[in-house]
Parts: C-alpha cells; structure tokens; sequence
C-alpha cells in the first residue's frame, strides 16, 4: 500500500492557510444554520459527504462571520502522573497508542526524549511533571523521563487555538523586542536544536547469553554518539544516553547511523541495535515535524447580534466552513465582515409581527408558498425553505398564516407588505460558494449576550 508523507500533508495545509490569507481572492466564513428540529428526538444525525447534504446545509443557514483566525493543531496530550509515555521515535507512523508529547499546566510543550526503564527494559510511569527548562537543552525528571522543552502557547495563541482535544504548533519566524515572550523563548528553542543527533536507541533484538553490558559503537557521517546498554537474563534490555562518564551525548552530523555491538562477554546470539534520528535541522527547529501536525484549525467568535445579522432567541444545529459566497445584491465576492442567509418579509400594521413564532411555518393565503420563521420582529419576519416546506415565492401584498410544527393553524396572520415583493434579499446568496466542512449537532440557543467560540479542525 502506497503512502501519503507528512511533508506533501503539510504542503496540502501550506496551500490553505495561503489561500485564505489571500483576502482579494478569497473569503473564508463559519456559518451557522438549522433551527429546526432534526427528528422528534432532535438527535443531530451523522454527517454524509454528498451534495444533498451540502444543498440541505445551504438551505438551512442563518449566518456566517468571517474567520478571524488559523492556525496548524496537533492532538493535545496533558502530562498525567503515572501515566506512560513513548520516546520520540523515527520509525512511528502516526501517533502512538502511549504520546511521545505533553502539554503542562503552564501550557508549555515537551516531547519524550528517552522514557525511564528498569533494568528488564520495563517501561516506568512518569511521576514528574516536566517544567521549566526551556533554552531546549534536554533535561531528566526525578522519575528517570528525559524531555526536552519544544514551546509555550501564549495567552493570546491559547484562547484562539487551544481546546479540549487539540493545542496549536507553529514554526517561530523572527522576533524583535516587540514579540510575545513566548515566540522569543521558542525561537531561542528552535535555534538550539543541534542537526543530526541519535535521540535513542531502539532494541530490535535483545540477543542472548550476555555476562556483562556490551559496548555500542555508532558509525555513520556524523559523530559523538554514544549510548550505555544494560543486561538483564542475559539479554541488553535497556540503552541510555549516556557516556561512559554518564553525561547525556546525542552526537551530531547524522543523516544517517549504524550500531554495532560487541563485548559483554561470550553472547549466544547477538543483540541488534539501532539508532533512532531527529529530524534533519534537529530536535525543536521546527516542532510542527517532530509532532507530526497535519490538521488545521480555523478559528470565529460570533459575539452576540454581530449587528444583526446573527440570530438571538433562536438555535442553531449546524456549523460549516463556507468559501467565496456571493454578494445578493451584485453577484460580486462577498467581503462583509458578518452576513445574513436568510429572506425577509415585511407585514403592513404596526406590531403585525407580534404574535409570531420562530421555528413555525408560514403560508401564503393565494401563493400557498411556505416557509420556515427563524427571526422576527413587530414588521419582519425572516424565513428559509427547504424541501420538506417547498420553494417559492410569496405574492406581494398576499395574507400569511401560521402553522405549528405540529401542522395546525396558530390563529396568527397578517398581511404581506405590497411595497416589497417577493421578499427583500439576503446579504450573500447561500447557492453560492463552496461548502468546505459540516457538522451536525445538538441545539445551542444564542442570546443577546452569546459569545460562541467556533474552533473548526480539518485533518488532512
């Protein structure tokens, strides 16, 4: 089976977050949509990639507000005590069952540079919470774990980025005295790394008939390495890294490394070692390829009415990511900040509107044309259709009357204004655009004081 590599991942996201940052080409939304129940239960069905999924998505929506904010994310792992963790290792794909990476409660960033052993090669629980530390020279707990320190998320990069299941990865560009203190400290870090260093030692087979440890010898174009092995029953069942005096050596220059094994007395079979390496420029230069990031999260904050155009005293089941929607008013690219999806009917006579209920259904007395109510007000009411409601037009002056979701007649009625017809449009068309992701889920009523911090992750 082919494969796909991190790096042509990453230029995937590269392109995105490039495309989005081209603001005269492109505009890129969340939107929010389906006031509706989805079944007498309201439980929010699973999401199906097909276009009727998307058309029912556009059909439905009530908003957009531009995203403010993107960012590369990787799986957030908080550091447990007496959880296990994995070394970083060169020959893992994906992300392994026990995390190589932690985040702390400072919300800084370490990776496992060496997990801590007994002498049968058991793995031991981590007991100390790996902190401080942070020019990015690696460093051992009390508890036997080698880290070393990656970054720290600022304030501001954590209340845009950081959520219950993810944390934000960067490459620090250049920094001056105006930069967060977080980005000066990571770049501090990413400039320390050293390329080409043997960051562990993974025992492919522990051999037998071992009497004492045997010496590891690593040969390849860079220089330095060394690592310490230890026998147990025979066998090597652990490797630090560490010299004979028991200073931390990494080495460095390899692009590439053998390890030979010999001593330790008269083995019955030989133990087979071999070195595990950092990424080419080093450990840290660039935490997004040690952490593998291959998501993307973009990032909105509709605050309450947004002016408007964001609907309060109703609910919302759905949220998209939508792309170059249409201006209604001259089929240009639609700028606009924040933008209403839906269509607007004014009533005659004052407080015409009143006695109204959002999520019921309208019906034109002679168009027999109905339609969703998601908003409204004493002289508006506005509306959506779907396919359950069928699509129209009301007549210009026409008399309405309201239904119930249960089907029956409210009572309530009123006279359309003759002065607009059919309808006052909407700030963007919703058949316009691209309909980049959709999620389905429960009802969130918003009201005049509703700050929803939509996070949207895409995993390529």
């Amino acid at each position: 089976m082919a494969i796909i590599t991190n790096t042509i991942k990453r230029q995937v996201i590269e392109d995105i977050i490039s495309d989005l940052q081209d603001s005269a080409t492109n505009q890129y939304f969340v939107g929010i949509g389906r006031s509706e129940d989805w079944n007498d239960s309201d439980i929010a069905p699973t999401e199906v990639s097909c276009l009727r999924e998307e058309r029912d998505f556009r059909l439905s929506m009530q908003s957009i507000k531009t995203i403010a904010d993107i960012s590369l994310v990787i799986p957030r792992n908080n550091w447990s005590s007496g959880a296990i963790y994995s070394a970083y290792n060169d020959n893992v794909g994906g992300y392994p069952t026990q995390p190589y990476y932690v985040i702390n409660d400072n919300n800084q960033v370490y990776i496992v540079i060496e997990a801590a052993k007994n002498t049968t090669g058991t793995t031991l629980t981590s007991t100390v919470q790996p902190t401080g530390n942070t020019s990015g020279t690696p460093f051992q707990t009390a508890d036997g774990y080698i880290w070393k320190f990656l970054y720290s998320i600022s304030a501001i990069d954590a209340a845009k980025f950081v959520s219950a299941n993810f944390i934000p990865v960067k490459l620090q560009g250049a920094t001056d005295l105006n930069s967060q203190a977080a980005d000066i400290e990571q770049k501090a870090a990413q400039d320390a790394a050293v390329a080409g260093q043997v960051t562990g030692y993974l025992i492919d087979s522990g051999g037998a008939g071992y009497s004492s440890a045997p010496t590891l010898t690593v040969t390849g174009n860079g220089t330095r390495a060394q690592g310490a092995a230890t026998v147990s029953g025979g066998a090597v069942t652990k490797i630090e890294l560490i010299d004979s005096s028991g200073a931390f050596t990494f080495g460095s220059g390899y692009d590439f490394a053998k390890v030979s094994v010999s001593g330790g007395g008269s083995p019955t079979k030989p133990a087979k070692i071999r070195p595990i390496l950092a990424s080419v420029n080093g450990l840290g230069a660039d935490p997004r390829n040690e952490l593998k990031a291959s998501s993307l999260m973009f990032n909105a904050k509709p605050d309450g009415i947004e002016g408007g155009d964001f609907i309060i005293g109703n609910d919302f089941r759905q949220v998209g990511l939508v792309k170059n929607v249409l201006d209604s008013a001259n089929g240009s690219l639609f700028t606009g900040a924040t933008g209403i999806a839906l269509k607007k009917l004014t009533l005659t006579g004052v407080g015409a509107g009143d006695n109204f209920t959002v999520d019921n259904t309208i019906k034109g007395n002679t168009s027999t044309v109905r339609a969703v109510i998601d908003k409204l007000d004493s002289a508006n009411i506005w509306y959506h259709q779907t396919e359950e409601t069928g699509f129209g037009n009301f007549d210009s002056g026409e008399g309405i009357t309201e239904f119930g979701t249960d089907g029956l007649a409210t009572g309530t009625t009123a006279t359309l204004n003759a002065t607009y017809a059919p309808y006052i449009n909407p700030d963007f068309l919703n058949t316009s655009g691209e309909i980049l992701y959709i999620d389905n889920r429960g009802s969130v009523t918003r009201s005049s004081t509703s700050t929803e911090d939509i996070k949207i992750v895409i995993q390529i």
